[in-house]
């Protein structure tokens, strides 16, 4: 059974800063390539960031490019999104995910960019 735990989220004031991890379990982890998903309030899901299984191939969204990096570590089955000069647009639910499936993907964590 594949588990997806995100964690991280929290409330920041705009041009600050977050660091959000994830961690899968019963995913053969070092094969897959790994997403970075969020849905804002009243809005569509968007994917925001995508990272091959090393971790030498990556694709950023046009609105977080050169704001977010998406990093991943193999040997503790997790994936990072350092998150920089955030905006009040980049508050949303952010989900980790396999990709392209999105399936399965975690409960989420909350990241509100407000003052």
């Amino acid at each position: 059974q594949v588990q997806l735990v995100e964690s991280g989220g929290g409330l920041v004031q705009p041009g600050g800063s977050l660091r959000l991890s994830c961690v899968a379990s019963g995913l053969a982890f070092s094969s897959a390539t790994m997403s970075w998903l969020r849905q804002a309030p009243g809005k569509s899901e968007e994917w925001v960031a995508i990272i091959d299984n090393t971790g030498g191939r990556t694709s950023y969204a046009e609105a977080v490019k050169g704001r977010f990096t998406i990093s991943r570590d193999n040997a503790k089955n997790a994936i990072y999104l350092q998150m920089n000069n955030l905006r009040p647009d980049d508050t949303a639910v952010y989900r980790c995910a396999p990709w392209p499936s999105q399936r399965p993907r975690g409960q989420g964590t909350q990241v509100t960019v407000s003052s």
